[in-house]
């Protein structure tokens, strides 16, 4: 049988009664020593220098009513019961030293009494294990009563709270669904990194650094935390979100940093900068590896500060602001090249999500395809839908090694938009498509991406080499190189190719599956490259 150990303030107030008549008060810290269903073992009883007395007349009253109770007097250090910081800082040093057992007694937090600064520091403390037991509330006898009144325990272990766990879940699935504008994505991956960037986002307002390719979602993704983060009142400014690649030159800083009047020829006005705009909101910098050093070094300053020095002026100013970044660069290459700080890159890789390309969730275009359909018709007040042979093509074609999906959701946005635009009485036809899947390949093509199906196996392998290929081992062969072409690295091709297979196994090694497979032909991934 565990003891039953009570930790608590003595109450100024609520406890403090003088002479006989005192036993006609509720007085909370005596009052839980009365219950008849438990009995206090130890009652550590917290004070402050000027509650010595107080505390030996209640410790006197316990031993009156409840001999088993042992009080333990513990003095704070605490000048001012209403300092947030000082109180917590006791209570914290306090619970440090205590000789918590937690196998052999039962704590409870009794937060009735105390300053309401004192109860929250408790409330607190228990909340992160600090203390590690469970929260007390006590009350008076309810009127004409008489007795010790009632007591409520309160376990701050919401898992065990069924309701409350599973509203927290639900909460917590509408947050990713919301991430996703509530498309069913199937990619197992994908779906993994958007479940932990929707608890980064919920708790943390840290920098978030998005890798990708272009066109990959990167600003879309950005702007969905914002719009997450706004609808839980943790951001009350706007989103704010600039292409780096578009600043050049001066104007670079003046564009982010703002400048003051006479700063430089043409400044006819102050400016205040993207960085202030984004005040107490979300600055969304894509392709942050375009940004100068200089413009480098001062975002760092505002970063870590929340302070800097607009141009042509001496006078800092202030913003905070949540910062995502986005780039399509190794940033990591970037700082070993020395285009990129070291620091800046340590400061905004905390939190780092590589966002796939459309090629590598090819599961997820289905999916993706019904949800652009759907904002097409609202957006134009017609729906549009596909006919079962036009849809069964298309998506033939589209999750085929033969698209390589170069530009992402850009293509995907434009292929859909060009058909549903061109669809008779709202239905996309196989002549519809067809016609889009040829518009797509010359797309690729002009763009030095030939699908699979070109690759010259002659040019790889040799017009001898080539020609002793049976047909199957072909047409595989041009697939896997044709991926190869479309990746940028050996493991990103193998994550390609073996997306289905590699989550069956423990421990996937994509890319020296690929490069066995390679081998077979006397090739490595240099060679299939040319």
């Amino acid at each position: 049988m565990k003891k039953t150990v009570i930790i608590g303030f003595v109450g100024t107030q609520l406890d403090n009664a003088r002479g006989a008549t005192r036993w006609e008060r509720w007085r909370p810290t005596v009052a839980l020593t009365q219950h008849e269903d438990f009995i206090v073992d130890r009652l550590d009883l917290l004070h402050t220098d000027n509650a010595g007395r107080l505390v030996k007349e209640v410790a006197a009253d316990i031993a009156a009513v409840s001999p088993e109770t042992a009080v333990v007097p513990h003095l704070l250090p605490i000048d001012d019961i209403w300092d947030f910081e000082r109180v917590y800082a006791a209570l914290f040093d306090f619970a440090k030293r205590y000789p918590f057992d937690p196998d052999r007694e039962d704590y409870w937090i009794h937060i009735t009494t105390g300053s309401h600064v004192a109860q929250i520091c408790l409330f607190l403390m228990t909340e992160a294990r600090f203390f590690p037991g469970r929260l007390v509330q006590t009350s008076p006898p309810r009127p004409q009563g008489n007795g010790p009144g009632q007591y409520t325990l309160i376990d701050l272990d919401l898992s065990r709270y069924d309701q409350i766990a599973q509203r927290f879940s639900r909460e917590q699935e509408e947050g990713v669904a919301f991430l996703k504008s509530g498309i069913a994505t199937r990619n197992a991956r994908f779906n993994a990194l958007i479940e932990e960037v929707e608890r980064v986002a919920v708790r943390s307002r840290a920098p978030m650094l998005l890798m990708g390719p272009t066109g990959g979602g990167k600003s879309f993704l950005a702007r969905r935390i914002y719009e997450l983060k706004k609808t839980r009142h943790q951001l009350d400014g706007k989103f704010v979100d600039i292409n780096c690649a578009t600043l050049r030159g001066d104007g670079a800083s003046s564009t982010l940093f703002g400048h003051v009047r006479g700063s430089f020829t043409g400044a006819t006005s102050d400016r205040p900068g993207l960085l202030r705009a984004a005040h107490k909101g979300l600055l969304f910098l894509d392709e942050i590896g375009e940004l100068g050093l200089d413009e480098q070094a001062m975002l760092l300053k505002a970063i870590e500060e929340k302070r800097f020095l607009p141009v042509g002026s001496d006078t800092e100013v202030r913003s905070e602001f949540q910062l995502i970044a986005g780039t399509n660069r190794d940033l990591g290459l970037e700082v070993r090249a020395g285009r990129f700080r070291e620091d800046l890159y340590a400061r905004i890789n905390l939190w780092t999500y590589e966002l796939p390309g459309l090629a590598e969730r090819i599961e997820d275009i289905e999916p993706n395809l019904a949800y652009l359909l759907a904002e097409h018709g609202r957006e134009n007040g017609q729906q549009v839908r596909f006919n079962k042979e036009a849809r069964e093509h298309y998506l033939r074609f589209a999750t085929s090694a033969a698209a390589p999906w170069t530009g992402n959701f850009r293509d995907l946005v434009a292929s859909v938009t060009r058909m549903a635009t061109l669809a008779e009485s709202g239905v996309i036809t196989i002549a519809t498509v067809t016609n889009e899947i040829v518009r797509l390949k010359a797309l690729w093509r002009h763009a030095g991406l030939a699908p699979a199906g070109d690759v010259d196996l002659g040019m790889v392998l040799g017009e001898d080499a080539a020609a002793q290929l049976d047909l199957f081992d072909a047409l595989q062969l041009r697939a896997v190189i044709g991926v190869c072409r479309q990746s940028r690295t050996l493991s990103d091709a193998g994550r390609k190719l073996y997306g289905v297979s590699r989550e069956a196994k423990a421990k996937p090694n994509d890319a020296d599956r690929l490069k066995k497979y390679l081998a077979r032909f006397a090739l490595d991934w240099e060679a299939v490259q040319v």
